[in-house]
């Protein structure tokens, strides 16, 4: 099984998956589908590649454990800190004065692509830090992979992983046993971890900040510029975007304005 896919199949499989969640395979990358089918097959018993196309063309589920297998999740906690420097000195000092205009004291964040839980979970610590009384927030941590949903929910990570986060907010923030180190209930519970497809709308509106970083890599233009878009439309009239440090909305026809900050670049929505 060298070479698992022809010419063919392999344009009919990336056409279904770009269809479906606008992740893009090309010759380049070609391999780590080759590879991932290869897994699929052995978990599913089958020798015939076009009998798992029949299987996840008519069964959602399995289609879903499919584009699970073939996203790479790859995260830490604190990653990127410039991105949270520009956050705790830039972002919610500008947020909270925005909600004193509307008189709102709940600030609203979508983690978007959040794999196994430590961005948002990162954001939490941070703003259950340093927000003032009576301001609250609420995350929404999204991934289109359920296995990563999983370990997000559970909120417990091994000692391997806990790396990066400093050590007032490990003492804070987490519960140590034997084998690792559980997320506790009160930042737990300021997140909602759920599936979500970024080729479509998400529903939510008035987000005050959206981190998607390093997901944008996987898509086409078209697919980035109808995501980027759809960000757009859900958040409030004053907010923020990041994306990844190595990705740019450069060259694509968008509303959102680049900010340069002491700490960080990002995006920002300013609707009058």
């Amino acid at each position: 099984m060298a070479d698992l896919l022809t010419d063919l199949q392999f344009d009919q499989f990336r056409k279904l998956i770009y269809d479906a969640s606008g992740i893009t395979f090309s010759d380049t990358n070609r391999s780590i589908l080759d590879s991932r089918l290869k897994e699929r097959l052995r978990e599913k018993k089958l020798t015939n590649v076009e009998d798992y196309y029949k299987i996840i063309t008519s069964d959602q589920g399995e289609f879903k454990v499919f584009l699970d297998s073939i996203t790479t999740n790859l995260t830490r906690f604190f990653r990127n800190q410039p991105h949270f420097d520009a956050l705790i000195n830039y972002v919610i000092p500008h947020v909270l004065e925005n909600k004193k205009k509307t008189g709102s004291t709940k600030i609203r964040i979508w983690s978007a692509g959040c794999s196994t839980g430590e961005e948002p979970y990162t954001i939490a610590m941070i703003l259950k830090d340093k927000l003032p009384a009576p301001y609250t927030f609420e995350i929404l941590a999204s991934d289109i992979s359920l296995k990563s949903l999983m370990v997000g929910q559970q909120g417990f990570y091994p000692e391997a992983r806990i790396a990066g986060i400093p050590e007032t907010y490990l003492a804070k923030f987490f519960t140590k046993n034997e084998t690792g180190y559980q997320v506790k209930p009160e930042i737990m519970s300021t997140i909602k971890f759920d599936y979500h497809n970024l080729r479509f709308d998400s529903g939510q509106r008035d987000l005050d900040v959206i981190f998607c970083r390093n997901v944008l890599i996987y898509f086409d233009e078209a697919a980035q510029k109808a995501t980027i878009d759809r960000f757009y439309d859900s958040m409030a009239k004053s907010s923020y975007l990041f994306i990844g440090h190595s990705e740019s909305l450069f060259g694509m026809e968008t509303k959102f304005q680049f900010l340069k900050t002491e700490w960080a670049c990002l995006y920002e929505k300013q609707e009058s």
